[in-house]
Order: structure tokens, then C-alpha cells, then sequence
């Protein structure tokens, strides 16, 4: 580049304005050329990388004060120099990462309360045919499972995914939903719990989905308030509820008791 370029020129090569370019000679960041025989500055390849060099310092959040010391360094200081940069570049992207993310989980009202697996799961159950009103007391039980014990939860999810896993859980849980429309005196609800109890005790994996609550703190009484939960509505579904429960406890299972929040 014998005769170098103009200043717009320059400022063009260098992705900024001229009036960046002149603040940066202004700060002694980029000596100004001489000019030419014509009364232009020209800017030579010695001039434009170091244009460059400071734009992408400062669009790399290097104040420009700390600009021309790093330049100026020897080989050794320069690099630790722009070492530094990359690691504050590297903490304001993982930043900007995590905040992404959590403006996407409060845009999901589920995954900000429940988590990935969760939803994942309440995904698996729509999928396997489970009524939505039935998926949506989940929800709402589930919500409040993870407020009341937090602790059990990422446990509780899994006995879940092994729940669906079974054809025959799956099918008796459609059963229940169809069941909420029942009267409460309706014979099949008996059967049903029957079936139920029955299914729990010959799968005793399944169980935990029952009792995994109860092992923790004052787990008793949190645990009755999410049973109840979505119950309360459905007077069938508290008396197949209580009938299944009474069929477990004769068969030895232990439950908390219910009458601890009555």
C-alpha cells in the first residue's frame, strides 16, 4: 500500500466512524499520519493494524485508557494482557448465557417452577394419552410438592418415569380420571381402588410414588396436603383415594395419617 488510503477509507477498513478514528489519535491510541504532497493524511498498513488493533480492544470492553499500556507492552505483558481480556470476554458470555436462559424459563411458566424434568414428564403423560385435566392436577400438585419438599422431589420424578413405564399403571390412571365423574357411592370406585391397591402391592416400585414424601421432615403432614391436592374438588376421587389407602394400610404399608391436617 504505497500511498496508503484517507481516513474514511481507514475508518471503513477498521468498522468504526471517522470520528472514532479521530479520537483515538486524540487519546495517542493511533498516530496520525503525515500529509501527503495533496494536503491528505494517508494511512499506511503500520497505521490500519493498529486501528484495528485498538477497535477490537475496545469492542472487546477494554477501557481505552488500558488501551495503549497493553500495546505498548512487550511480547509477555501483551499476551497476559489479552489473556485477561478473554477471561473477562469468557465470565460476560456465560453472564449473558445464564440470564438467556433465565429470561427463556420465566417465558416458560413451567420450566421456571417445575424444571426441564418435570415438564419433560407432564410432556410423556399428554403423550401417553392421560387427560389434560389430569396432567394439569399434576402440574399443580407437582408445583406444590417441590415448594412443600423440595428435598424429595428430583426422587419423587423418578419413581414417575418408572410409573410410565407401566402400561397397566397407565391405563388404571386413565381409569382415575374418568372416575372424578363418578358419584362418590358408585360401586366401581371400590373395584377401582381395589385394582389400584392391588397393582401398588404386586409393584412395589411403584409404591414410592405413595411414600417417597414421607421420609422427610414433617413429611406427614406435607404429604397429606399434596395428596389432597386435586382431590378436594372431586368427592369420588377423595373417597377412591381413601379406599385405596385403607386396602394398602390392611396389606402393611405404612402411610402418613390424614388426620394430622383434618
Amino acid at each position: 500500500m504505497t500511498n496508503g488510503v484517507t481516513i474514511g477509507q481507514a475508518a471503513a477498513f477498521a468498522g468504526v466512524t471517522i470520528k472514532t478514528v479521530r479520537h483515538y489519535h486524540k487519546l495517542g491510541l493511533v498516530e496520525e499520519p503525515e500529509r501527503d504532497i495533496s494536503g491528505y493524511r494517508r494511512y499506511g498498513s503500520v497505521e490500519l493494524l493498529r486501528l484495528v488493533q485498538v477497535r477490537t480492544l475496545a469492542a472487546a470492553g477494554v477501557p481505552l485508557a488500558e488501551i495503549g499500556p497493553i500495546l505498548q507492552a512487550d511480547t509477555t505483558p501483551f499476551a497476559s494482557a489479552l489473556a485477561d481480556v478473554e477471561r473477562h470476554l469468557t465470565e460476560r458470555i456465560e453472564e449473558l448465557i445464564a440470564r438467556r436462559d433465565t429470561l427463556r424459563r420465566l417465558a416458560d411458566g413451567d420450566r421456571a417452577l417445575l424444571g426441564d424434568r418435570a415438564v419433560a414428564l407432564l410432556e410423556r403423560m399428554r403423550g401417553l394419552g392421560l387427560p389434560a385435566d389430569d396432567v394439569a392436577t399434576a402440574r399443580e400438585g407437582w408445583v406444590l410438592a417441590k415448594a412443600l419438599v423440595p428435598e424429595g422431589f428430583d426422587d419423587y420424578l423418578t419413581h414417575v418415569e418408572h410409573a410410565l413405564d407401566d402400561p397397566r399403571f397407565v391405563a388404571l390412571n386413565k381409569r382415575v380420571a374418568e372416575a372424578a365423574a363418578w358419584e362418590p357411592d358408585d360401586p366401581r370406585i371400590a373395584e377401582l381402588a381395589t385394582a389400584l391397591a392391588d397393582h401398588y402391592i404386586a409393584n412395589p416400585t411403584l409404591l414410592k410414588i405413595v411414600t417417597s414424601f414421607q421420609a422427610s421432615t414433617e413429611a406427614a403432614t406435607r404429604y397429606t396436603l399434596i395428596r389432597r391436592y386435586g382431590v378436594d374438588q372431586a368427592p369420588a376421587l377423595a373417597r377412591l383415594a381413601q379406599l385405596g389407602e385403607a386396602e394398602l394400610r390392611s396389606a402393611g404399608i405404612d402411610l402418613p395419617d390424614q388426620s394430622l391436617t383434618d
